[in-house]
């Protein structure tokens, strides 16, 4: 079984329903592998995943290996490291995506470093060159610079990718794949940390990657305090606050909340953008929100160009007058 073309996707289902990152993936691997000719799988440890290996085939996995044994219930970063780092000696795929989740941060650094081959983190694209290779392609320096990157002689190519970057297929419930199920290896390592129990607790926020409505704020609004202004205004649509590089270094808010190659790619119904001039590093991760509304005192300003509704103003009062405007409706 020869998979030298094939592209793998590691599989992180345990917050299957909110966190989409490896369906986004293996709908762009499906693109790359239109180029390449090989296969794109998806790879799964745990127990009892049956419906989530059925979910990767419905978003386009035309393989599936699966490791399913109750000693994998609980999430173990060595134990999944060695058994991926297994996988890809015997299976030797040509490339390895992983979501840049905290599962995927994790994990991804040690696979690469037994398998001593390249990794590059926290990718906003990928492409297929002319020779066949996966670019890697993820901001650098900060995000000034964006970076092109290539693995030219080991393999497999690996990379974490943002979550939000790539928009999943559609769900197709008549898709058919291969499952493969392989059993657990017999000299698997010695747990140095073992889990006596765990609970989920969701976030209260939908996070600015899910928010249908997101308010964003640049250095034109002036101040830290006249920026807390932002997040009454979200409050009051039920958005989210996000935010400029200069912001979030300036410690307006924190880095979470960062719009841009070197934070987060949004896509929402409604973008507000207060005092955003509109850096190349910024206007790159929400080229995808459907309507956007920008407020600077600048009318030439790249934000304002690329704005649904301009408004030539001091965003710092517009937004104070949008609050006073909502809150009058509301008593009303």
């Amino acid at each position: 079984m020869t998979t030298a073309t094939d592209i793998w996707v590691l599989g992180d289902y345990r917050n299957y329903f909110q966190s989409r990152v490896t369906l986004q993936i293996l709908a762009r691997a499906t693109h790359l592998a239109a180029s390449t000719g090989g296969k794109v799988c998806a790879v799964v440890f745990g127990h009892g995943m049956d419906e989530y290996v059925g979910e990767y085939i419905a978003h386009g996995a035309e393989k599936v290996y699966v490791v399913d044994d109750p000693a994998l219930k609980t999430y173990a970063v060595e134990t999944y490291s060695f058994l991926m780092t297994r996988l890809v000696e015997k299976f030797k795929p040509a490339t390895l995506l992983v979501g840049a989740t905290r599962f995927g941060q994790e994990i991804a650094p040690r696979v690469a470093k037994q398998l001593k081959t390249g990794l590059t983190a926290d990718c906003i694209d990928l492409e297929i060159d002319p020779k066949g290779r996966l670019v890697q392609i993820a901001p650098s320096f900060g995000g000034n610079l964006i970076a092109r990157i290539i693995t030219p002689h080991k393999r497999p190519q690996m990379a974490t990718i943002r979550p939000g970057t790539f928009q999943e297929l559609v769900h197709d419930g008549t898709a058919k794949g291969q499952i493969i199920r392989l059993a657990l290896p017999t000299d698997m390592p010695t747990e140095k940390i073992r889990c006596i129990s765990s609970e989920y607790k969701p976030s209260k926020a939908k996070g600015i990657e899910k928010a249908d409505i997101v308010i964003t704020g640049g250095r034109g609004m002036g101040s830290k305090g006249k920026f807390k202004k932002l997040f009454e205004l979200a409050a009051l649509m039920n958005g989210e606050v996000g935010a400029t590089r200069p912001v979030v270094y300036a410690n307006w808010i924190g880095h979470d909340a960062l719009v841009g190659q070197a934070g987060k790619a949004i896509k929402p119904k409604i973008l507000f953008a207060f005092g955003i001039s509109g850096a190349i590093q910024h206007t790159a991760a929400i080229a995808d929100a459907d309507f956007i509304v920008a407020i600077n005192k600048n009318p030439n300003a790249t934000m304002m160009r690329m704005a649904d509704v301009a408004i030539v103003a001091d965003a710092n009062q517009v937004c104070s007058g949008i609050i006073r405007a909502i809150k009058e409706n509301i008593r009303d």
